[in-house]
């Protein structure tokens, strides 16, 4: 029993570290494509469509033993289809527009706004209360502060290079690149402006995800059924944006395997590990790993890509990851706080129930 605590302990720690070193490591391949001509509309177009091809059947193998429930009801259908609007078709059009004019760490500090943003789209909405008083609001509000001063800093301060190019690598700077981490023309708040316009967007799908999954618990289904809403606005919005027929060629080079890899991986092998570790360690857990991908981009920036990583980037992705954890943190303040409060109204009821048939004793019938 305790070799097999380990085991569920570590597990799923491997699992979710392992995710976001692959999700870097597309990230970058993605970001060579695109360099090298790929339409990021286009891109987003394939693997989205072979993403819902894939999943359709896999939901319904992996809800095989779940009651069936009708999905196609009027307000569920709506559901999804924004559920694709704001998941598929703004964020990751925005998203991949945005890696086109930047980096992959500068995708890692866009994506750690998400709980920063949520937190000021819940206050926007009046979804959560404003109660100065309790320590998670509080929180909440700090590490949103220094999300936001971190993302600024990357934005606007890029300082030296970590690791500066020899000369023999300057001869070779003009010969194309295997492999290719940031753009030649270095527009960083434009590609910035766009990640974090699509964090907004992904804060928004989440927020529809919610009240999703609480009518319709068969997560897998809501999933491909989305990915393909999202598939078609893609597909009708890319047809009259790119009208280039040579565009949506695909050759049988390392273009056609990373779609179909993106694909695989984000559709059904993340999609599945998430759930599954969301499963098993609570809904907070996936969320905690998001800022590995920080290490990861350094890690392979500073390795591999000589001249594209500044100081300033990591100084600045450092300073959002402590404000995404500060935010986690104050979420998780905020959960402990319901449940102490849930607890002392159900014993103070258990106390009032235990004293009603005394106080009716004294009532006139």
């Amino acid at each position: 029993m305790g070799v097999r605590g380990k085991v569920l302990e570590v597990v799923p720690f491997i699992a979710m570290v392992t995710m976001e070193g692959c999700t870097i490591g597309l990230t970058i391949l993605a970001k060579t494509a695109i360099t090298g001509g790929m339409s990021p509309l286009v891109f987003v177009v394939y693997t989205n469509a072979l993403g819902s091809i894939l999943l359709l059947p896999y939901s319904i193998l992996f809800h095989r033993y779940s009651p069936q429930q009708s999905i196609f009801t009027f307000p569920l259908l709506m559901r999804i289809f924004f559920l694709g609007f704001t998941g598929i078709f703004m964020a990751q059009n925005l998203a991949f527009l945005g890696l086109s004019y930047s980096s992959p760490i500068v995708v890692c500090v866009m994506g750690l706004l998400l709980p920063a943003i949520s937190f000021i789209l819940s206050l926007i909405l009046r979804t959560k209360e404003r109660d100065w008083r309790r320590t998670s609001f509080q929180v909440k509000v700090v590490g949103t502060i220094v999300s936001i001063m971190g993302a600024t800093v990357v934005e606007i301060y890029k300082g030296p290079y970590i690791r500066t190019a020899s000369s023999s690598c300057l001869q070779q700077h003009n010969k194309p690149h295997l492999f290719v981490y940031l753009s030649t023309a270095d527009h960083w708040v434009l590609g910035g402006i766009l990640l974090a316009a699509s964090s907004l967007c992904v804060s928004a799908w989440n927020i529809i995800q919610l009240g999703t999954v609480k009518q319709y618990p068969h997560v897998m289904k809501v999933v491909s059924f989305y990915s393909l809403a999202g598939t078609i606005q893609c597909v009708v919005f890319s047809l009259f944006v790119e009208r280039d027929p040579s565009a949506w060629k695909v050759n049988l080079n390392m273009d056609l395997l990373l779609i179909v890899t993106t694909a695989i991986f984000v559709s059904v092998i993340r999609s599945s590990i998430h759930i599954t570790c969301s499963t098993m360690k609570g809904p907070l857990y996936v969320p905690m790993f998001k800022p590995f991908g920080i290490a990861f981009a350094t890690f392979f920036g500073v390795t591999f890509f000589t001249n594209s990583l500044h100081y300033g980037s990591v100084m600045g992705a450092v300073i959002t990851g402590m404000g995404y954890y500060t935010v986690m943190w104050g979420q998780l303040k905020e959960g402990e706080d319901k449940e102490e409060y849930s607890s002392s109204l159900k014993s103070s009821e258990d106390s009032s129930d235990m004293k009603v048939p005394l106080l009716q004793e004294d009532l006139p019938v």
